[in-house]
């Protein structure tokens, strides 16, 4: 059962309708599932990664704000087992970060050209490579809470990193969330800064929305 959910929570945020503009793997048609696996698509439109982080304005009285950019640019893939969980795989998760959006155009673009440099290195990719807290029993339709432990590759850096998950499958469809908190020094990058103006913070926490499908 580890596998499966496991499977089932990577296919939410590594597959997509349409192959991601800068795709570090090359599109192609996946082959057939195995006999017994179903495969699980990500649905872009009904799916996001949101990046949330705290900002102090110096020149509005230290006024905090947290920021949120938004992204639906994702690819993943999870084959899973309903007869048999731990037959169920998980891949890599793609996502675009170069099209993170929020309410502020400044931001975004500063954050491609400057910051995060993600007009130079527009996908990051998490590699799951652990699963806990998966049931031993038949999971249909219950909300099951789980830690998912892999490799996170933002820029030309590759940390370790875990994430909370909630999700639940019913019938033909999954839904979650997935969070996690990472430092941006950690990536080889330092916190946005404008000197007098503003100063955000080095810890940035990751949530990942989904809602998967089974593919035809």
């Amino acid at each position: 059962m580890q596998s499966a959910l496991l499977v089932i929570w990577s296919t939410l945020l590594l597959t997509g309708l349409a192959p991601l503009r800068h795709a570090a793997v090359a599109a192609q048609v996946p082959p057939a599932p195995p006999m017994g696996l179903e495969r699980f698509v990500i649905m872009p439109g009904e799916s996001q990664v949101a990046y949330h982080v705290g900002e102090v304005f110096f020149n509005q009285n230290h006024q905090f704000n947290l920021a949120t950019g938004v992204t639906r640019r994702l690819q993943g893939e999870v084959l899973i087992d309903r007869t048999h969980p731990r037959r169920s795989r998980l891949g890599p998760i793609a996502v675009d970060i170069s099209q993170f959006t929020s309410d502020s155009t400044r931001r975004d673009e500063m954050i491609r050209e400057r910051w995060l440099e993600s007009s130079r290195y527009p996908i990051a990719e998490f590699t799951p490579t652990e699963i806990k807290g998966l049931p031993d029993g038949d999971a249909q339709g219950r909300d099951i809470p789980l830690q998912v432990t892999g490799n996170l590759r933002i820029r030309d850096v590759t940390r370790p990193v875990t994430f909370d998950v909630s999700l639940k499958l019913e019938g033909e469809a999954i839904t979650g969330v997935a969070t996690t908190k990472i430092l941006m020094t950690d990536f080889g990058f330092d916190p946005p800064s404008i000197l007098g103006i503003l100063k955000a913070g080095n810890e940035v926490t990751l949530e990942f929305r989904f809602t998967a499908r089974a593919a035809g």
